[in-house]
């Protein structure tokens, strides 16, 4: 069976990414495994990457760098050969590996930051991990989650994905790769999700499960009212108040 051009090239990227990958995972010590979170039961943890669409959405922005790059090139390459095709014709080779060898680097490094992408939920906390050359963790612990959110932007929509953002008290301004103050822990992104109302609703069960802890203080009467005590302790209080006041009355 005879490979047509198409089919032999993507078997050949695919081929050498393998490669490629293989080497960051060994060499330059890049997990291929998703974190893991120490203290948490193991039946309770999902792990999980982004969505395909993802993958996409992150090429699709490849391409139009690529057409935008690679055309002013070409047409700059162009010029110089009607000007001065001696020099023009010298210089092809360069000319020709700086539109072909970045559009490489960046393709290959797309599919790396998908690959090394990992959400983690455990009973406890749930930690994002991403980077190739710096990697990135971000662990939250589910009791100080104050907010979960869904974005999606209209290319998203076209992709079937969305971002959860979860954040933390203390959270700030978004900042880079969609985190506030990713150090300090106060947001998270799980970007390019395809079911981000089950990751919410997931979410916000385990934040339940943690508030409570098996203490029983999970019910709204024991929200803390305005003087600061809960439902219970008001009321525990003014039991208190009454017998004092029968006491005295005696």
């Amino acid at each position: 069976m005879i490979l047509v051009p198409e089919k032999a090239i993507l078997r050949a990227s695919q081929w050498c990414y393998r490669g490629i990958w293989g080497l960051f995972t060994q060499y330059m010590l890049v997990p291929d495994v998703p974190p893991s979170l120490s203290g948490a039961d193991d039946q309770q943890v999902t792990a999980f990457r982004p969505a395909d669409g993802f993958l996409s959405y992150l090429k699709l922005f490849f391409w139009i760098g690529l057409f935008l790059f690679d055309g002013i090139v070409f047409i700059l390459w162009i010029v110089l050969l009607v000007n001065a095709w001696k020099i023009g014709l010298i210089l092809t080779p360069l000319i020709w590996a700086i539109m072909i060898i970045p559009d490489i680097v960046a393709y290959i490094a797309i599919h790396l930051r998908y690959d090394t992408t990992w959400y983690v939920l455990s009973d406890r906390s749930m930690r994002m991990r991403r980077g190739i050359w710096i990697i990135h963790e971000t662990t939250i612990t589910y009791e100080n989650i104050q907010n979960i959110s869904i974005r999606q932007g209209p290319i998203q929509r076209h992709f079937g994905i969305t971002d959860v953002v979860v954040d933390t008290a203390g959270g700030g301004a978004t900042g880079k790769h969609g985190e506030s103050q990713t150090v300090l822990g106060h947001s998270g992104l799980l970007e390019g999700v395809s079911n981000s109302e089950e990751i919410r609703s997931l979410l916000l069960t385990k934040w339940q499960d943690s508030r409570s802890g098996g203490l029983g203080d999970e019910t709204d009467t024991d929200h803390p009212s305005a003087s600061g005590f809960t439902t219970e302790q008001v009321g525990l209080l003014e039991d208190v108040r009454n017998l004092a006041v029968r006491l005295v009355s005696r």
